[in-house]
């Protein structure tokens, strides 16, 4: 089951209180400001700082 709207408009990045999108491949959470990506696993947004790989964009 992919992430829900209602759950993807409350998480925010952990780091920068940012909001959070959707990466194009479903399989992980994307900020908007820093550009790290959380995970997403069984369904499940890792949102550990420890956890996220910074991308550009």
């Amino acid at each position: 089951m992919p992430i829900s709207k209602e759950l993807l408009e409350i998480l925010a990045c952990p780091l920068c209180k940012e909001e959070v999108r959707l990466t194009s491949d479903g399989n992980g959470l994307k900020c908007v400001k820093c550009h790290r990506v959380y995970p997403i696993r069984d369904d499940i947004p890792i949102m550990l700082i420890d956890e996220a790989k910074i991308e550009e964009e």
